[in-house]
């Protein structure tokens, strides 16, 4: 059994970076002048020569990581999910995914648990954006391990990845001694027949949280870990509507273009059953304590709970409407 490490998966990335720098010695880090905050810091102290910062310029910085993946080389260009994903959309769509390139994107400081930065640094459509682009695999961790799992996996995949990250320290989940983390296939964290939450990132926790206080009340709910938000398992989803019959998502993103819509899409054209996104509605931040803006916006196993109860009320009634 591993340490129960609570760390931020910004850190933690940074952090695998680091230790992974020998296995991959065509691996270049760029950075848009925020290395300390990305934690790519944690690179450049050991391979300073292979660290390029690349100033506050997001656009030209993926530009350069394109350059550097038709190279031969294996770029990993780091910043903020509101400057990678939406300031750098365009280089990011024509000289990335439009080649597919192998470059590694790192969305740092994604979600309204941003906090104090405000609306214009909390990042709530990145996997939308992501989502759009044909090719783009979109990874969404949810603690230390599954970070440090999830950077070994996009550096041996090839084609454009993007990674997305928090700022705020979360609970582990995953402490397994041999945790596996394969592209695609997500992970059954806690088995049930009423009903299933699949989550994402640090919502992981908050679904787990619910599952086990929805448990005293005799409802036993499925936890999907659906840390890769594209290419989507499928199956799972599949599975998990048969066998429940009732479908919540869990995601710090926008309910619009994220894990809650692309759950939706499967479920649409293969199962129907009854469903609830949770998530930010259509809106925007605002500044405040991280921790707090996530009470705020409903992003809490409490909310989960009352949306398991919501969702129960529906599989009934649909139940009793087709007898």
């Amino acid at each position: 059994m591993k340490e129960n490490i609570k760390k931020a998966t910004r850190e933690s990335f940074g952090m695998a970076l680091a230790k992974m720098a020998g296995q991959y010695p065509q691996m270049v880090v760029l950075d848009a002048d925020l290395a300390k905050a990305t934690r790519t810091d944690l690179f450049k102290a050991v391979c300073p020569e292979r660290f390029v910062d690349c100033g506050i310029a997001e656009a030209n910085m993926m530009g350069v990581a394109a350059g550097l993946a038709a190279s031969g080389k294996l770029p990993v260009a780091a910043t903020f999910a509101m400057f990678s994903a939406e300031r750098a959309m365009e280089q990011i769509r024509n000289s990335i995914g439009y080649p597919h390139l192998n470059v590694k994107i790192a969305g740092t400081h994604a979600g309204i648990s941003v906090g104090e930065d405000g609306a214009s640094h909390q990042c709530n459509e990145d996997c939308a954006a992501m989502r759009s682009i044909p090719g783009m695999t979109i990874l969404c961790p949810s603690d230390h391990y599954e970070t440090m799992a999830a950077v070994k996996a996009m550096l041996d995949y090839d084609g454009p990845v993007y990674l997305r990250l928090g700022r705020l320290p979360v609970e582990c989940i995953n402490r397994e001694e041999n945790y596996s983390f394969q592209i695609g296939k997500s992970i059954l964290k806690k088995k049930g027949r009423d009903a299933a939450i699949i989550a994402a990132g640090s919502m992981v926790y908050e679904a787990m949280k619910a599952a086990d206080l929805l448990e005293s009340e005799g409802i036993h709910v499925r936890v999907l870990n659906m840390h890769t938000l594209k290419p989507l398992d499928e199956k799972a989803v599949i599975l998990a509507a048969r066998e429940t019959g009732a479908i919540i998502t869990a995601e710090e993103h926008s309910v619009i273009g994220g894990l809650g819509d692309a759950v939706g899409d499967v479920l649409l054209r293969t199962f129907p059953v009854p469903m609830e996104k949770i998530g930010i509605q259509d809106r925007y931040g605002y500044s405040g304590p991280g921790s707090d803006l996530m009470d705020q916006f409903g992003l809490r196993a409490s909310n989960l709970i009352e949306a398991v109860h919501r969702i129960l009320l529906r599989k009934q009634a649909e139940k009793e409407s087709s007898v």
